[in-house]
């Protein structure tokens, strides 16, 4: 299908707009009404391509697909256009200079462009794209950003050389790179390549410690960005290189979702404590994916398009805190309930949202794939009562996120007064953005009919899903509240031993120095080794110009040269007898 709204991909659009955006300079009103404009533009022309839009051509050779519209590419281009244009905003809001703003929406376009890629060669381009843009959005900070950075970028390299190794695999089995060619990843040994290098961005367990470490350090409307677009799009290429599931990557996910809320529970650093529950809340958007079936790539995706809101709008609302107190520390706050009302309430918002509190997206998305893990899934080996191994470690990950927030709002909003400085409200220019997405998240918790209708299935169809779901029944209402009763119980009881834990180290602290001293070690080697041949190639020309300048004492030589011809010969005769073998 071609037309106006196909003549190129959205992605190209918002690089265009991130490129004017830097030319603005200081001029930071121009360069943010441009970038925010041109994502509100994009998000509505996303909104009115119709399914089956799909943009083909030929890239390095080979058949590609660059814009291509289904029911999955739809949703999770339609909020990914969404959030840029409220994060642009938010950006203006905070100060952020005009290019921190243009690479952010680089990042923004690259991460279109894979999403609405239409085959593998053309999204592993705009995925790699994406981890260059994102990481120069970190770098652009400087200070501690500068080495998280260099961290983060060295294993996203490793990453998307994983999954470009499974697509030349792959290409090797199917003879096209099309997604329409074949369902998913094609092989063994190209599925573990593929569920590796896509582990990365999603946060696979001993893959993730890149998350807790790069996005507490830009600056904070940065991180707005970043917690968005990496992760889903690794949700995203997740289901399609396992399209049918698999029950390894499910299990993969109930286990993100336990360890990514139980190290949050242990931060005290607020944007650290978010970004192990980026991990935690992705493992849901996992297990559904690995799950497979309509019900759980619903829920799955559903899932993908209600964090996206919520997550976004807990980084504003902790990076209203900073920019107002100047602490990243939750162990230094208190009080700013009545100092940042505003600012509380969209917290309180976006926790009961993450937390799947009824009432709220959250609640509604992770029903789904819960309700996917009890009614759709090969049951795992473990049976407790009616509940199974996967449907269990979900549901231990909701009491964790239940008591991470309870933590984090009593210590930055309840907890004593605030001993810094005076704190006054958020800016009216934050507090917009911060209300907007919070609305959408009740509205979406409240109205879930609005949410179904943007999912690639209907969850209320039985012809479609094996499970008819509905959200507000006694069953699911009553699991949400003692989901939150359990977080208030465990929160009394570990409070104060929570309150005494320091920084508690990820498995970055061993392999980091690891990687650092095992590098300057190889390079301190090479170098060495290079010198020191360099220095016998010297020694040995200097001689031999010293004996064409005066070949006298040659003679008390000729034992010793006779020897080394010897010595060549034999050399000579050993390479020759190879090459005859070879």
């Amino acid at each position: 299908m071609t037309g106006p709204l196909t003549a190129l991909p959205p992605g190209v659009v918002v690089l265009a707009a991130a490129l004017a955006t830097g030319l603005a300079g200081g001029r930071r009103r121009l360069a943010h009404l441009l970038g925010g404009g041109t994502t509100a533009l994009v998000t509505v022309w996303i909104w009115l391509v119709p399914e089956g839009t799909h943009l083909t051509g030929r890239l390095f050779g080979f058949d590609a697909v660059f814009f291509n519209v289904d029911p999955f590419s739809w949703v999770v281009g339609l909020v990914f256009a969404f959030i840029g244009t409220v994060a642009v905003g938010y950006s203006w809001a905070t100060g952020a200079e005009s290019k921190q703003t243009a690479y952010a929406l680089t990042y923004v376009g690259s991460s279109l462009g894979a999403v609405f890629a239409g085959d593998w060669l053309t999204l592993i381009v705009w995925w790699e794209l994406m981890a260059v843009t994102s990481t120069l959005l970190v770098w652009d900070y400087g200070g501690k950003a500068v080495r998280a950075g260099f961290r983060y970028a060295l294993l996203h390299g490793i990453g998307g050389s994983l999954l470009l190794a499974a697509i030349v695999w792959h290409y090797a089995a199917v003879g096209s790179v099309l997604f329409s060619a074949a369902d998913g990843i094609v092989g063994t040994v190209p599925q573990v390549l593929a569920a590796l290098g896509i582990g990365v961005n999603v946060g696979f367990i001993g893959l993730h410690a890149w998350l807790p470490d790069t996005y507490p350090r830009p600056h904070i409307a940065a991180s707005v960005f970043l917690c968005v677009y990496t992760t889903k799009t690794g949700v995203y290429g997740m289901y399609r290189a396992f399209p049918e599931g698999h029950l390894w990557v499910a299990y993969m996910g109930g286990a993100m979702a336990v360890f990514g809320a139980a190290a949050a529970l242990l931060q005290n650093d607020m944007r650290r404590l978010l970004s192990y529950h980026i991990q935690s809340q992705v493992g849901y958007m996992v297990a559904g994916v690995g799950i497979g079936g309509a019900l759980a790539q619903a829920g799955a995706f559903g899932h993908v398009f209600n964090h996206i809101l919520y997550k976004s709008l807990l980084f504003m609302t902790a990076g209203a805190v900073i920019y107002r107190t100047g602490e990243e520390n939750l162990k230094y706050l208190g009080g700013l309930a009545r100092k940042m009302p505003v600012t509380a309430a969209a917290f309180t918002v976006a926790a009961l949202s993450i937390a799947g509190f009824p009432g709220f997206n959250g609640f509604v998305s992770k029903g789904i794939v819960i309700s996917a893990s009890h009614y759709e899934f090969v049951k795992g080996p473990l049976v407790v009562g009616d509940f199974y191994t996967l449907e269990l470690l979900l549901l231990v990950g909701g009491v964790g996120t239940f008591l991470s927030f309870i933590k984090f709002g009593y210590y930055a909003f309840l907890h004593g007064p605030y001993e810094g400085d005076p704190v006054t409200p958020a800016p009216r220019a934050q507090q917009v953005p911060m209300l907007l997405v919070a609305t959408l998240c009740v509205f979406y918790g409240v109205f879930d009919g609005a949410l179904f209708g943007l999912l690639p299935f209907d969850v209320t169809d039985g012809s479609v899903v094996g499970h008819v779901y509905h959200t507000y029944t006694v069953p699911h209402i009553v699991e949400g509240l003692v989901l939150a009763a359990a977080g208030v119980v465990g929160f009394a009881v570990l409070k104060k031993p929570l309150s005494k834990v320091g920084r508690v180290p990820d498995v970055d602290a061993g392999y980091n120095p690891l990687v650092f001293y095992g590098t300057r070690a190889l390079v301190h080697g090479v170098t060495e080794t290079y010198a020191a041949v360099d220095r016998a190639a010297v020694g040995l020309a200097d001689r031999a110009a010293a004996v064409r300048a005066d070949p006298a004492p040659l003679s008390r030589y000729r034992a010793d040269i006779g020897g080394s011809i010897f010595i060549l010969m034999l050399v000579l005769g050993g390479v020759l007898a190879w090459l005859g073998i070879v």
